[in-house]
């Protein structure tokens, strides 16, 4: 085939496959975030990763997670559409990447970021930007513009470092991904514990609240929280079955309808290493 001839005949198979990318962006854009009131001074930020929540107070804002990287410009925009205060600290509520994926470019605003001490690990771990320089065992409280919120480690669960945030003027608690509106995600690289998890959900319950912002979902009431407590254990007990027959395709053998939940790929990605747990 003569040069001339193949490079035009690889360029036309590159314009189609543009064409179809294009296609299939136009088709299913990146989706907006939305901004919800949740209680008189607390607001959530919805889409594209994790959700957020922000406080804003006389003395500046704060903040849990930031998304993705490319969510930063946006969220800032969200939050100043309700206050001209500064961002001041960020909490993270683990260390997964559509969760802390904007810590960078708040860092670079003055922010600081607080995390729980293995999720900091975890992220040094996975080469992660954005490292917060601030960690804490059990519990760290954030007081700002006469506001206390408070992070607090009550064990395993989604991974080793999941915080729960608690905001006591609002009777509200974030749950990052301890608690969200699919099937739970054990993320067996970051110490994760399926045995433990419910457990770990049911100390948040002492908490006192009425609002529930899940890692991922809309938000919730206590009772959303205390039945994804029965969900853990239930789908638990469906991983066990399954390993049963060897972990290496455990994955197929897993069947939540019952449950009215549909296994995703990152929950597939977990079961080896929750029949490993199982195990012992």
């Amino acid at each position: 085939m003569p040069v001339r001839k193949e490079i035009l005949l690889r360029l036309a198979a590159a314009l189609v496959a543009f064409a179809g990318l294009w296609l299939a962006w136009s088709q299913n854009p990146p989706q907006p975030l939305t901004l919800q009131k949740v209680t008189d001074n607390l607001y959530v930020i919805i889409g594209d990763g994790g959700n957020v929540a922000f406080m804003p107070t006389s003395e500046g804002v704060i903040l849990v997670d930031d998304k993705f990287a490319a969510d930063a410009p946006e969220i800032t925009a969200k939050v100043k559409s309700v206050t001209d205060k500064p961002i001041r600290y960020v909490l993270n509520t683990h260390q997964h990447g559509d969760h802390t994926g904007g810590n960078e470019a708040l860092l670079a605003a003055n922010a600081e970021i607080i995390i729980q001490k293995n999720a900091r690990a975890n992220m040094l771990a996975g080469k992660q930007p954005g490292l917060p320089r601030i960690t804490f065992n059990e519990e760290s409280q954030v007081f700002l513009g006469g506001k206390e919120v408070v992070a607090r480690y009550l064990g395993r669960g989604h991974t080793n470092g999941d915080a729960v945030i608690y905001f006591p003027s609002e009777r509200a608690l974030h749950m990052g991904d301890l608690f969200t509106n699919g099937a739970p995600f054990c993320d067996t690289t970051a110490g994760c514990s399926i045995k433990e998890w419910d457990k770990t959900i049911e100390k948040a319950m002492a908490f006192d609240f009425d609002v529930v912002i899940p890692g991922h979902g809309p938000v919730g009431k206590k009772a959303d929280l205390a039945k994804y407590i029965q969900t853990v254990a239930a789908v638990r007990e469906h991983v066990r079955k399954a390993c049963a027959g060897g972990a290496a395709d455990a994955a197929k053998r897993v069947d939540l309808s019952d449950l009215g939940l549909t296994p995703g790929a990152m929950f597939t990605r977990g079961v080896p290493g929750m029949c490993q747990e199982l195990a012992q």
